[in-house]
């Protein structure tokens, strides 16, 4: 059987990636693709455990080095059990968020090598990546005004002006991999432009 292919959706909070990825799974279906959507953190069952604690904004004595390694184990599992299963019966995999996220978010914004959480992630994914990362690129100022204010969007402008710039850090490190997408549009507008770089590199 043919393997299947991994999409991830990557961007500071408030950009839209959920909406997004909402769309692209539409599409699929549409297409006839067998495909299945999911997150991190929270795919699975511990997952959504973890989740509850990385997001819980009661709990602000969370180091940096356990943040990251929570988000790790979440990973971990989320791999085992959801996306190598679904990948190995050839299906097209969404997933909101994953292993360049904790590099963004717990390496660049949180000050720490960069290098280092890649390789912590690497290894909790087993050798699982993505065919294609989008990541909806928008000023901070204008995307966290969209939020919620979990633990981790409650962190200041500062903070979230280095996730972006990890981000572009990033792309320019993996351009044929990590794409970035305008994400200051409509809805319309920005699924457009995605689409347009699926289609154009043949990956659905």
């Amino acid at each position: 059987m043919k393997r299947g292919t991994f999409i991830t959706f990557e961007g500071i909070d408030g950009v839209g990636k959920s909406t997004q990825l909402g769309l692209l799974y539409q599409k699929c279906l549409q297409l006839g693709h067998p495909v299945i959507k999911t997150r991190e953190p929270g795919g699975t069952e511990l997952g959504r455990r973890i989740r509850q604690l990385l997001l819980d904004p009661c709990l602000t004595k969370i180091s940096a080095q356990t943040e990251m390694l929570l988000y790790a184990a979440d990973r971990a599992q989320h791999v085992a059990e959801v996306i190598a299963p679904a990948l190995s019966a050839g299906k097209v995999v969404l997933c909101d968020r994953y292993l360049d996220s904790t590099v963004a978010y717990q390496g660049y914004g949180l000050d720490r090598d960069p290098a280092l959480v890649r390789m912590v992630n690497e290894l909790a994914v087993g050798g699982i990546l993505p065919q294609i990362t989008l990541c909806l690129d928008d000023e901070p100022g204008r995307a966290l005004k969209r939020t919620k204010g979990d633990r981790i969007e409650q962190r200041d402008l500062d903070y979230y002006r280095k996730v972006r710039m990890g981000y572009h850090q990033i792309a320019q490190a993996e351009p044929e991999r990590f794409v970035l997408i305008d994400a200051s549009g409509t809805i319309d507008q920005v699924f457009a432009k995605i689409w347009s770089v699926i289609a154009g590199r043949g990956i659905l």
